[in-house]
């Protein structure tokens, strides 16, 4: 009989990371930045106004309300087809963005792009290491001081049941937390610097959306308590001593929250015709009939 490595198939708890927040003080300049240089699309039918915008990436979003700039100390990582194209985009929105920090540069595998306020951008091709991903945000990596990373591990464990390791990677030691098929939390040993947190977050969805906010609540580390399909957390602490090991806004939800699984509106940049209208955010699957 084959033997199968089952816990491999294990998804853990979380089953998504729906969105990445930040402030940004001007909605012009981030037009330019995430629609017209990275390409992707802003949400057509929810946050249309002046004071917030919504930018689609497969099944996943930036969420851009009007504020003081917040920045991500690490980077944000986007699956997208189509390099070549993708860097004469950038290279065409230079002009409208001098002045900014916006820049990008390649490197072996990823272009990394800066948005006018300093938040990294990292553009991959589709890949296998992606799984099923044609466009999307396969994960968020922050960037935590040396000797945090096995503390960060068992904190999601522990507390939000999710499949964590670590490992010590070309880019230094990290904890990897799994979310869902293809996503992940990443928490990258450095040696700085390290700003005071400003407040940006990410928003993920829970199966057992009770079990981990008892443990929370327990530990006091709930800090806003939003409606019926949402709570806050922001310390990740040392389980034992209680000492903060890093800092992000964790915006929980439940399964059964209005947004789950919303469809969203990704259009084409590449071609017009009639039925291309919308890129796919994955790839076809290769599963062979039962």
């Amino acid at each position: 009989m084959a033997e199968f490595d089952r816990a491999a198939e294990d998804v853990g708890n979380i089953v998504s990371l729906e969105h990445v927040n930040t402030q940004i003080p001007d909605q012009q300049l981030a037009t330019i930045f995430y629609v017209m240089g990275l390409g992707l699309t802003r949400d057509p039918y929810q946050v249309v106004g002046v004071t917030n915008m919504w930018i689609n990436a497969g099944r996943c979003q930036f969420h851009l309300p009007t504020g003081k700039p917040q920045v991500v100390n690490g980077h944000t990582a986007v699956v997208m087809p189509g390099r070549a194209a993708l860097l004469q985009r950038l290279a065409s929105v230079a002009k409208l963005l001098e002045g900014t920090k916006f820049a990008f540069r390649e490197a072996n595998d990823y272009v990394e792009a800066i948005c006018p306020w300093g938040n990294h951008i990292r553009c991959f091709e589709p890949a296998p290491r992606f799984g099923r991903m044609m466009l999307g945000m396969p994960y968020v990596e922050i960037n935590v001081e040396r000797g945090a990373a096995d503390g960060i591990a068992r904190f999601y464990r522990e507390v939000f049941a999710v499949p964590a390791s670590v490992a010590d990677e070309p880019e230094g030691r990290a904890a990897r937390a799994r979310i869902g098929t293809d996503q992940a939390l990443v928490f990258r040993e450095s040696d700085g610097p390290f700003p005071e947190f400003d407040g940006h977050h990410v928003a993920v969805y829970l199966a057992d959306f009770s079990g981990p906010y008892r443990k929370l609540v327990q530990r006091k580390l709930v800090t806003r308590e939003v409606n019926q399909h949402e709570y806050r957390v922001i310390d990740i602490p040392d389980l034992d001593t209680g000492r903060v090991l890093a800092r992000l806004e964790h915006e929980v939800r439940s399964m059964t929250h209005p947004s789950y699984a919303r469809a969203l509106v990704n259009r084409n940049t590449a071609t017009y015709s009639p039925g291309n209208e919308s890129v796919s955010w994955a790839m076809p699957s290769q599963t062979r009939p039962l």
